[in-house]
């Protein structure tokens, strides 16, 4: 009984040598599968017709064109995979009808065909398997880059945020003072500009150690050598310009201090300055405590005043940034933080650090 697959071999063969050579020529073009898959795919097609036609066997053929058919399920959309497995069954249909005509028994036939195409159903659904990983894998990098670009939007937002709204606050106060004494009290108001210059100057230093530092990043280089932001080493300062702001800031420093990791400084300098900030604009206190106490593991923050507490809901972060920025700073840190007003009067800001 022939094959489905191709003629019985005839008295008239090729020699073996000539069969051999014949085989190595039709395999050619698997070598560029990789880069040509639908050609490849076509020439198969191609030579299993000469092959049959010539009275030798297609089946090699067939299994070369059911493994690209998982090849192209894998690198190439749906569709093209699923019509070049409909042409390969088609192809082999054809071909067993008209080489047998109506020597094989429809049963025979018919198992022929199931395992047709289950060489063929197989390596596509390996493919199509793989090609579905791999799009769920960009599709996880794709929206991780996603959440990195907001994190990052996010984290510029803060920095910008605290280092204007601080800056931006002691000037409009200094600017008010020295509109107030400017003729009574020349000297006075001659200290309120120079403090309105040295807060614009530091300000303007820290704006540009920023944007060059993002430049940088986006052009893919490593970052320059400018100096580091602040940590809280600059409380003091801090405490020094608040009080040519009119709020007289006093820090008290606990524990012993030790080098903090470059975040949690960060961050515990900025908690701090956006807390005295917001005491300088909002609480109407001339005073201000300041406790920073370094534990064996952690690093306490407490900003307390005695002013009037919340005045329209900017200190209670309801319509500003500044509460609901720290309460995100310290949460990146896996931290705790709170704010809120005292029993006795004033507002609290208290955080604790990992450190």
């Amino acid at each position: 009984m022939a094959s489905p697959f191709g003629l019985q071999r005839p008295v008239f063969a090729p020699a073996l040598g000539l069969r051999a050579a014949l085989a190595v020529v039709l395999a050619l073009a698997v070598g560029w599968a990789g880069r040509r898959p639908e050609q490849v795919f076509g020439v198969l097609l191609a030579e299993s017709v000469a092959v049959v036609l010539l009275g030798e066997r297609a089946w090699p053929l067939f299994l070369a064109m059911g493994v690209l058919v998982g090849y192209l399920a894998a690198v190439r959309p749906r569709r093209i995979s699923v019509l070049a497995g409909v042409t390969e069954l088609a192809v082999w249909w054809g071909e067993a009808m008209a080489v047998n005509h109506d020597l094989v028994e429809f049963s025979d036939f018919a198992s022929s065909l199931l395992g047709a195409a289950a060489s063929i159903a197989i390596p596509w659904a390996i493919g199509n398997s793989i090609r579905q990983q791999r799009c769920y894998s960009q599709a996880l990098r794709a929206y991780a880059a996603g959440q990195a670009v907001t994190a990052e939007r996010l984290r510029i937002a803060r920095e910008l945020h605290d280092a204007v709204a601080h800056s931006i606050g002691v000037i409009a106060i200094q600017a008010g003072a020295a509109s107030l004494v400017l003729d009574v009290e020349p000297a006075g108001a001659r200290r309120a500009l120079d403090a309105i210059e040295a807060t614009s100057r530091e300000t303007l230093a820290g704006l540009r150690r920023m944007l060059v530092s993002l430049r940088q990043a986006e052009a893919g280089e490593d970052p320059p050598a400018t100096a580091p932001l602040a940590g809280l080493e600059a409380v003091d300062r801090l405490a020094d310009t608040m009080a040519q702001a009119g709020v007289e800031v006093d820090v008290r420093w606990r524990g012993r201090p030790r080098p903090l990791p470059s975040e949690v400084d960060l961050a515990a300098f900025r908690i701090v300055q956006e807390s005295v900030t917001n005491v300088v604009r909002h609480a109407g206190a001339h005073r201000c405590e300041v406790h920073i106490t370094y534990q064996e593991e952690e690093l306490d923050i407490e900003v307390l005043d005695d002013g009037r507490g919340p005045v329209l809901g900017h200190r209670t972060g309801t319509t500003g940034y500044g509460i609901s920025g720290m309460r995100e700073r310290v949460a990146l840190l896996n931290g705790r933080f709170s704010a809120g007003s005292r029993p006795e009067g004033g507002f609290r800001v208290a955080a604790r650090l990992p450190a």
